[in-house]
């Protein structure tokens, strides 16, 4: 059933695992599908298809699939032969096969949407792998996956597991959570930490909170917002409209970058002001400069999940689970990585690597 809902899913667009949250994910959706195309045959595909149904008028077309020819189950506790296999026999193969396999069961069925794909490489179904890898897993196995990724773009620098809701850096330091409550975090020059709750309003832990919060904060009582960033002296934030305010206590600039909800902000000194959208935009705007230049940095059919930027580079995570890195100084201007589960944040890190919170860890990835 996994493999069902993760191929409908790649193919719109969304991440899920399940039926539920793949109709929770169309349901969320800016647009919903007008025709989807679902494999025959497929497990669990009539109880996909009535919930597609419920959504509206949603054409489903069956599409026949290629029957290849009987071959042995893969071999389960091997990374090596997991990598290299059809994903979709893997993945039933496990589904129906409860043992640990070392941590490759567990890890494959976490990355499971990232490793189905068509695009999908061995070295790169190694690397998402290894970066689900629970806790407990062979050493074994991770040493042969760090193997089998070497030709990745990427290393794995470090995996935490739990839930991450939110994550910026302050002081230096990496800061997230994982309450549900927040929507993002963001700190200011003097460090203050400052939060996005869920209904748009805005929170400090610290006490007495500067004059500038305690302005925005009474700004947002009554004009919730959707998206949160600091640096220096100066808050952003982005609304539902496709707004985006920098207050200061020089004053406040505003600009209207997107067409819909403002998704993720992100800011770097000068300042520098990456906003992203429902509209599946990125777009850089400097407080303060003309109107209309607000260039689009990047440009996908999908909603913009999270953003992060340091110096040059600046992260972008979707809301079809990619992750991209992008530095204009960079040797390689798009550094790629899915790492399977939706991606709630993201923050480049003073050490270079980029961490990435999904609902289930909270992954450091290293540019190789």
């Amino acid at each position: 059933m996994r493999a069902t809902v993760w191929t409908v899913a790649n193919t719109l667009g969304v991440v899920a695992g399940t039926p539920g949250e793949l109709l929770t994910a169309l349901l969320a959706a800016p647009r919903r599908p007008d025709r989807v195309v679902l494999p025959a045959g497929a497990p669990g595909v009539g109880e996909l298809a009535a919930g597609l149904r419920a959504l509206g008028p949603v054409e489903v077309v069956w599409e026949e699939q290629e029957r290849p020819a009987p071959a042995g189950p893969p071999r389960l506790s091997d990374p090596a032969a997991v990598c290299a296999a059809d994903p979709l026999r893997v993945t039933r193969a496990y589904e129906e096969e409860p043992g640990a396999h070392g941590g490759l069961r567990a890890a494959w069925l976490r990355a499971g949407q990232a490793l189905v794909r068509d695009d999908q490489t061995p070295p790169g179904r190694a690397l998402a792998l290894l970066a689900a890898l629970p806790e407990d897993a062979a050493a074994g196995v991770r040493d042969e996956l760090s193997a089998l990724a070497r030709d990745a773009p990427w290393s794995v620098a470090g995996v935490r597991e739990g839930r991450v809701t939110a994550l910026t850096v302050c002081g230096g330091q990496p800061v997230g959570t994982g309450d549900r409550r927040v929507r993002a975090l963001a700190c200011l020059g003097d460090g203050t930490r400052i939060e996005l709750d869920e209904r748009g309003r805005l929170r400090t832990p610290a006490a007495p909170a500067p004059r500038l919060v305690e302005a925005v904060a009474a700004t947002l009582a009554t004009h919730p917002a959707t998206a949160l960033a600091a640096v220096g002296d100066t808050v952003l934030t982005g609304d539902r409209m496709g707004f985006v305010h920098a207050f200061s206590l020089a004053g406040l600039h505003q600009a209207a970058p997107h067409s819909g909800r403002v998704t993720a902000l992100a800011a770097t000194g000068g300042p520098r002001a990456y906003s992203g959208g429902a509209d599946g935009t990125v777009r850089l705007w400097r407080p303060g400069a003309d109107e209309d230049r607000r260039p689009v940095v990047a440009r996908r059919p999908h909603p913009v999940a999270a953003l992060h930027a340091r110096g040059t580079a600046l992260a972008v995570a979707w809301a079809d689970g990619l992750v991209e890195l992008r530095d204009r100084d960079a040797a390689r201007a798009v550094r790629t990585f899915r790492p399977g589960p939706a991606v709630r944040a993201v923050a480049l890190l003073p050490d270079g690597t980029l961490a990435i919170g999904t609902d289930t860890s909270r992954v450091r990835l290293r540019p190789a």
